[in-house]
């Protein structure tokens, strides 16, 4: 009998709406909050989803934050969040359309335009 299984990184995007001034670059711009998770699929079915982690992507300037995880969840199902500064936690901050990237899956931080992380192989969001 033959198993197609794999595993691997997913993204979400959960919310595009709340307008906010951005404190890094200070252009007018939106929230957008998105989810990554590793999946383990069979034959292409999704069936188990694990580590779960919130981010928000400030649309003027590309810079990313780690969203908290209560605050995530309640987005995720739906509710009317607002989000808070105090649940954001900076991990990228770009600068003219070049930032400072750290991988999500292995935490590796870079300053230079990669599209994959040099050290695990992931692709940087």
């Amino acid at each position: 009998m033959f198993f197609m299984m794999g595993i691997n990184q997913e993204r979400k995007d959960l919310d595009d709406g709340q307008l906010v001034t951005c404190e890094l670059c200070g252009s007018y711009g939106r929230y957008i909050v998105f989810m990554t998770c590793s999946v383990l699929s069979l034959f292409l079915i999704p069936l188990f989803r694990w580590n779960r982690r919130y981010y928000v992507e400030m649309s003027c300037c590309h810079s990313t934050y780690e969203l908290s995880e209560e605050t995530g969840k309640r987005i995720e199902n739906g509710e009317g969040v607002t989000i808070k500064e105090d649940d954001l936690t900076l991990i990228q901050r770009s600068r003219n359309g070049y930032g400072f990237k750290k991988c999500y899956s292995c935490g590796y931080e870079t300053n230079e335009d990669f599209d994959f992380c040099p050290k695990c192989g992931n692709r940087f969001n």
